[in-house]
């Protein structure tokens, strides 16, 4: 488990996190999600002693993490994939690690064989690997000491879509057997196909957290449904005689209601439905708003 407790980092006038709380629980994934300089990676570096906090705290199985002896037996991390010495193999990375954590060399074997780096690749040098290469070495790096607590940073930066598949699967199986998983992202995406819930960060405040149907329900300004019927005409009658707001979209209509009250008013009046979905952005729109003094661009 990860706790952390009114956590406050300063640099000088600036303040990059901002009296920040939320517990990552065992056998879940959980997604940390805002734009960039956010204040995702400063809170992770609290978390695993990389920058010590202004105020407040984060601890790792109650534990800070420079008291826990033999860290990466339990806490696997990865905060920047390139953060290692461009002249050593993939090979010696591991090798390194596993010497450190007393684990046997088989264990590098096993490492890379799960992330899918071949004998060839794990004998060239760091500075030769593609980003996509140093994410899944970094991986193996993370889970090296078989931990339960899994902190990554933007761990799909660099992988191709079958690599970023393979990732969410592994993940997920590993937070099934019961591991712990933060998992850090402004690609809500992503995070959204496998987060079992979320923190949404901007300005190094916390805006919202949850699980995607209760980020949503709190919002009732996201819910958009997408809805063709036989005669969409009678349907979106029927839909703005109890004020709904209707728009046409492709062969169909964009409904400013829930799929649920959608379904109803068709069924009270008998209306033949071919397509019934919760339009795509519900939750991206909510993200949008709730960090939008943190984006560069325009948000309309």
């Amino acid at each position: 488990m990860i706790t952390v407790e009114g956590l406050t980092r300063k640099y000088g006038s600036f303040t990059a996190v901002d009296n920040v709380s939320f517990v990552c629980q065992p056998g879940r994934v959980t997604g940390f999600l805002g734009p960039n300089g956010a204040g995702k990676t400063t809170t992770m570096r609290v978390m695993v002693g990389l920058t010590p906090p202004t105020s407040g705290r984060a601890t790792i199985g109650g534990h800070l993490y420079q008291h826990i002896p033999n860290p990466g037996r339990h806490v696997g991390v990865l905060l920047d994939a390139s953060a290692q010495h461009g002249g050593r193999t993939g090979r010696e990375v591991l090798e390194i690690g596993a010497r450190t954590m007393g684990l046997p060399s088989s264990r590098v074997d096993e490492m890379l064989e799960m992330v899918s780096l071949t004998s060839g690749e794990a004998k060239r040098r760091l500075r030769n690997y593609s980003l996509g290469m140093k994410q899944r070495l970094g991986i193996a790096h993370a889970l090296l000491g078989d931990p339960s607590v899994l902190i990554l940073d933007e761990p799909a930066n660099g992988l191709d879509p079958a690599g970023i598949r393979w990732m969410r699967g592994l993940l997920k199986g590993y937070a099934e057997r019961g591991g712990t998983v933060l998992l850090s992202s402004h690609l809500l995406h992503e995070v959204e196909q496998i987060a079992d819930e979320m923190i949404l960060i901007g300005n190094g405040r916390i805006v919202a957290q949850g699980d995607k149907k209760t980020l949503l329900a709190g919002d009732a300004t996201t819910a958009s449904t997408l809805v063709t019927a036989l005669d969409n005409q009678v349907l979106a009658d029927a839909l703005a005689a109890k004020g709904i707001a209707v728009t046409g979209a492709g062969e169909g209509l964009r409904v400013d209601a829930a799929t649920v009250d959608v379904g109803r008013v068709a069924a009270e009046n008998a209306i033949v439905l071919t397509d019934l979905r919760a339009a795509e952005g519900g939750l991206e729109d909510l993200f949008l708003a709730l960090t939008a003094e943190t984006q560069r661009e325009a948000v309309v």
